[in-house]
C-alpha cells in the first residue's frame, strides 16, 4: 500500500519520479524530488546494481518514498547504513510471521468518527492525511485504511463537531502520515476550528518533516502552530543521532525560538539502534538541540516489519546502561502500545 496519497491538499499529490536535479522549490520541490525507485537509490549511494530485484515484492506492496535531504545523510556503498535500513523495502518484509497483524495498536477499533481516534482519556489524535514524507518500512499503520479518511477541509465536520461536543478532551494531537505534508492554509484552518472548543487546552503535532526535511520549518507553519488560544507541542520522530544534521539543527531551533516545546519519539529496532552507544548518542544530540527524549517505543507489531523487532530483554539491558551514564531526564521511557490499553505500558 502506498500511503502518499493522491489528496490535493497534500503537497505529495503531484510528486514526480526522482528528477535528476536537486529540489529548487523549497518543501514542496523536495517532496517532488524525493527517491521513489530502489534503482534510483542503488545508483546514487553506489549500492549493489541487483539490489532492486531483492526488494522488489516488498516495494509493491508498500513504495518506497524517501527525501534526497535524508539519503544524503547516508554512507555511499554501506548496505548496513542505520539510515538506509529504516527506509529500503527488502525480502523479509513479503513474509508472514506469527504474532504481526495489520492492526496492531488497535487504531481501527478506536475510531469515534472517520479520521478521529480516541484511545486516551482526555486526548484524540486525527488521521489528518495518508501522506508522508518518508516511509518508514516499520511504520505501524502501513496497512492503514487512509482512503476511508476525510478528504478536504470540510470534510472533517464529523470530527471537529465530535471535538467540540466532548467537554473531557483537553489535547488533539495531528497524525497521519504526516499533518505537514498538508499546506500550511489547510492546517491553520485546522488549528482554528479545533481551537473554537474551548475545552480543548493544547495541540501536538507529530512529525518526522523536520528530520526529513527540515526546510518545512518556514515562517508560514509557526504563524499557524503559534496563531492560536491552544499550547503548541511538537513531537519529532528520531531514531538514530546520524538523523540530526545542522539542517535539522536549524530547523529545531525555529521552533524553539518560537517557544514550541519539542520532544522526541524513537523506535528500538534491529540493526539501527539497538546499542547502548547509539541511543546515549541520540539522546546527548536532542538536548543540545533543546529536544526532549520522550519515548523509546518496543516494536509494534505490524506485518512486515518482524525483522526490526529487538527482544525486550535487550531492550532493558540497553536501558540500564543509558540510566547510569545520563541524567534521568535525558533517559526516555521504554513502552510499547498494547491495543485496548488506557495508557503506554512502561516495560522498565
Amino acid at each position: 500500500m502506498n500511503i502518499v496519497t493522491t489528496d490535493s491538499q497534500s503537497a505529495s499529490s503531484n510528486c514526480i519520479a526522482n528528477p535528476a536535479t536537486s529540489p529548487s522549490e523549497g518543501w514542496k520541490g523536495s517532496m517532488r524530488a524525493a527517491f521513489r525507485r530502489i534503482s534510483d537509490l542503488a545508483e546514487y549511494l553506489q549500492l549493489p546494481r541487483d539490489l532492486w530485484q531483492t526488494g522488489q515484492a516488498a516495494a509493491q506492496d508498500f513504495p518506497l518514498f524517501v527525501p534526497r535531504e535524508f539519503v544524503a545523510k547516508m554512507r555511499r556503498g554501506d548496505l548496513t547504513d542505520p539510515l538506509l535500513r529504516q527506509v529500503l523495502p527488502i525480502e523479509q518484509e513479503t513474509l508472514s510471521t506469527e504474532g504481526f497483524t495489520a492492526n496492531p495498536v488497535g487504531d481501527n477499533e478506536a475510531t469515534l468518527t472517520p479520521g478521529l481516534l480516541q484511545k486516551y482519556h482526555g486526548r484524540a489524535l486525527m488521521v489528518t492525511t495518508g501522506a508522508c514524507a518518508v516511509h518508514c518500512r516499520y511504520c505501524f499503520r502501513r496497512h492503514f485504511p487512509y482512503s476511508e479518511g476525510p478528504k478536504g477541509i470540510d470534510a472533517w465536520s464529523a470530527a471537529i463537531g465530535a471535538i467540540h461536543q466532548d467537554e473531557s478532551l483537553h489535547e488533539i494531537l495531528l497524525s497521519g502520515g504526516d499533518p505537514l505534508t498538508l499546506t500550511d492554509g489547510i492546517l491553520r484552518q485546522l488549528a482554528e476550528k479545533i481551537a473554537a472548543a474551548r475545552h480543548i487546552r493544547r495541540l501536538r503535532l507529530h512529525t518526522r518533516l523536520p528530520v526529513m526535511i527540515p526546510s518545512r520549518v518556514n515562517d508560514s507553519l509557526l504563524a499557524w502552530l503559534t496563531g492560536t488560544r491552544l499550547k503548541p507541542f511538537v513531537v519529532i520522530h528520531v531514531n538514530h543521532p546520524q538523523e540530526l544534521g545542522e539542517d535539522v539543527a536549524e530547523a529545531l531551533a525555529r521552533l524553539t525560538d518560537a517557544q514550541v516545546p519539542l520532544l522526541n519519539q524513537s523506535v528500538l529496532l534491529r540493526g539501527v539502534n539497538d546499542d547502548a552507544e547509539t541511543l546515549i548518542e541520540l539522546s546527548e544530540k536532542l538536548l543540545d538541540m533543546n529536544v526532549m527524549p520522550y519515548y523509546l517505543h518496543q516494536l509494534d507489531r505490524v506485518q512486515g516489519a518482524a525483522h526490526f523487532e529487538v527482544p525486550r530483554s535487550r531492550g532493558l539491558e540497553i536501558l540500564q546502561t543509558m540510566r547510569s551514564r545520563l541524567p534521568g531526564y535525558a533517559v526516555p521511557r521504554y513502552v510499547e502500545e498494547i491495543a485496548g490499553d488506557t495508557s503506554k505500558r512502561v516495560i522498565g
